[in-house]
């Protein structure tokens, strides 16, 4: 169905968008869309705009009609939120509440000082946040580092889940089948393409988990094959001596969401009550060292244009000397497209590089950079499973 003809009344005609909006600069392009740094007119306001050429959704249009019917729905501290939505003949124009403190990866790394008490207050965040979404029946099905986004600038800001171009909205009792999310994050039923509901977001959380705690994935194989192999044996170690130091509460707490069988898997719920997340369990040794290092070694930013390229949004907040300012009127979830994102995963993951595959939603199991341990070598055998915006070398998995 074209869009503007399907009656959706919280679509509010405009004739021009900067009629109410003064548009600052691109923060980042897609594949079908442009997002910008803009200011309500009416509140001086700083939020960030998704515009969207009608043309460009030719066959498209159920995508983002899907991210904006699962935005449009939530109201959650710790999920970024859909404010305004605006149609002209011409364009679709998703108004986001910015979100200005940056990366995930990034702030660890800026940090001097970093424990598994940081960590657990950051999973317990972002679990509590997951468990609304099932609760509601949704399934963001690409949870991952990247999609988390700290809201402001401020040492202890709240982290943002963004990104929701793969979720799903379930019906009661239902399973989904579409291969979606990013390998390195996704659980093996899904590799397996098996049916699959709300467990595969707790799988992923444990995936961040172990992250968070040594810096670098818990699968790896320069061998696509390989890699598959290990995440369907849900095979993984926790290596020393990067884990030496790491308590047994949180090594407990990754197994049971990094559960085989889905059946027995974590559910948020029972994660929330898991000692390293709701006891005191998890410890206050400063880990920060051996993380941030391997962070740096395991996770570089991908060289292909982002979507909305958090970085800059805090680059032009501390130009414009706003720093935390933008904590105010509004009280919906901050927002910022994905990675910052405003963009459904197929805009992050297929970018230039892969712009024939029109069904993001569908073939969107994103893909390796081929910059990994510095190889030259071409993408020959480069298929469709291929890992996310970071690119994945784990020097110490060698």
């Amino acid at each position: 169905m074209p869009l503007g003809e399907d009656g959706n009344g919280w679509k509010k005609k405009t004739s021009d968008i900067k009629e109410h909006y003064d548009f600052k600069e691109v923060l980042g392009t897609g594949a079908f869309s442009e997002v910008v740094l803009a200011e309500e007119k009416r509140t001086q306001r700083l939020v960030a705009i998704k515009c969207i050429p009608k043309k460009a959704l030719e066959g498209k249009e159920n995508n983002i009609e899907n991210e904006i019917a699962v935005l449009h729905r939530i109201k959650h501290p710790n999920i970024v939120t859909l404010e305004d939505i605006f149609e002209s003949t011409s364009h679709l124009y998703l108004v986001m509440q910015l979100v200005s403190g940056g990366e995930l990866f990034d702030r660890i790394v800026e940090k001097g000082f970093y424990t598994e008490r940081d960590a657990s207050q950051l999973i317990h965040q972002i679990l509590d946040a997951v468990k609304y979404l099932h609760d509601m029946g949704i399934v963001h099905r690409d949870l991952k580092p990247e999609n988390l986004l700290y809201y402001s600038m401020d040492e202890d800001s709240k982290i943002m889940i963004s990104d929701f171009g793969l979720s799903k909205i379930e019906g009661a009792g239902s399973v989904m089948s579409t291969a979606c999310g990013t390998p390195g994050y996704v659980a093996p039923e899904v590799l397996a393409q098996k049916p699959y509901s709300k467990a595969v977001d707790c799988w992923s959380i444990g995936v961040i988990s172990y992250i968070l705690l040594c810096g670098y994935p818990p699968f790896y194989d320069e061998n696509d094959a390989k890699l598959f192999e290990q995440i369907l044996k849900a095979e993984y170690e926790f290596d020393s001596p990067y884990w030496d130091d790491i308590s047994d509460s949180a090594k407990d707490f990754i197994c049971h969401l990094m559960e085989k069988e889905p059946l027995k898997r974590y559910t948020c719920e029972q994660a929330l009550q898991h000692p390293w997340i709701c006891g005191d369990t998890a410890l206050d040794k400063n880990i920060h060292e051996s993380v941030s290092a391997q962070i740096k070694k395991n996770f570089a930013k991908s060289k292909w244009k982002q979507a909305f390229n958090a970085t800059a949004v805090v680059r032009h907040m501390r130009k414009l000397q706003l720093g935390t300012s933008l904590e105010g009127p509004s009280q919906i979830t901050p927002t910022s497209p994905c990675h910052g994102h405003l963009l459904p995963e197929e805009e992050e993951d297929e970018e230039e590089e892969e712009d024939d595959l029109g069904n993001g939603e569908e073939e969107s199991l994103s893909h390796y950079e081929d910059g990994r341990r510095g190889s030259t070598e071409g993408s020959a055998d480069r298929d469709s499973l291929r890992s996310c915006t970071y690119c994945c070398r784990p020097a110490s998995r060698v």
